[in-house]
């Protein structure tokens, strides 16, 4: 993608990134995100891999053949790209430190924006400094259909509720502003992990319908996920 192209309003494109160790992507992952790209009017979507996750355990798959299967995933998906630059660090990859380098590398005036399941944005507020990233980012949020525990926990959260936006408001605030706000997306829920992925190929149960064709296929291939 060009920096200097802009959309109909005369800003560059707002453009996501979505992270994790994604071990393995599955469609949980792809469908969820699509979804809020739909509702936010996203063209562009870099997932990110983790080279070392900080705050939980290593990767199974290594970094090649998470990589390969995020590839398999999006070949014949035009709204995903890849970003390998978590990959290419040898330090624990935090998400503040990541998006401050994106946010260097595109400039002030791009709307940016960082995808995050529902779980993680409860837990946003422990962040150290974690007002720092709406000047950095926008906030794209794949919310459960339920709404009760978000609701009530922003209502304990003044500061952060001050910064949600409505529908109606996602051009004029996330396509026009290049940061500072965040949007719920109601999505799919999946009731699938890739730790329960795992757990099923261990077992030696079929996966075939929780993943894309190709990157089930590449799991069998490469016997991943077998003890």
């Amino acid at each position: 993608m060009s920096l200097k192209s802009k959309d109909q309003h005369g800003s560059p494109p707002l453009c996501a990134w979505f992270g994790g160790t994604f071990d393995p992507i599955h469609l949980g992952h792809l469908n969820a995100v699509s979804e809020l790209a739909r509702q936010t009017g996203l063209k562009k979507v870099y997932l990110l891999p983790n080279h070392i996750p900080p705050h939980r355990s290593q990767p199974i798959a290594t970094v090649q053949q998470r990589w390969d299967m995020l590839a398999l995933a999006i070949q014949d998906q035009p709204l995903f790209s890849l970003d390998d630059r978590e990959l290419r660090k040898n330090s624990p990859s935090y998400t503040l430190d990541t998006v401050n380098q994106i946010r260097q590398a595109y400039g002030d005036s791009t709307p940016l924006a960082f995808i995050m399941g529902e779980d993680s944005f409860l837990s946003l507020p422990s962040w150290h400094d974690w007002e720092s990233f709406f000047e950095l980012f926008h906030i794209l949020v794949c919310a459960r259909a339920c709404e009760g525990n978000i609701t009530h926990f922003l209502q304990q959260k003044p500061r952060l509720k001050a910064r949600q936006i409505q529908q109606n408001q996602v051009t004029k605030k996330l396509h026009q502003q290049p940061y500072g706000f965040f949007y719920l997306a109601k999505t799919p829920l999946w009731p699938i992990s890739s730790s329960e992925i795992r757990r099923r190929c261990q077992s030696g149960e079929s996966c075939q319908s929780l993943l894309p064709s190709s990157v089930w296929e590449y799991i069998q291939l490469k016997k991943l996920y077998v003890i």
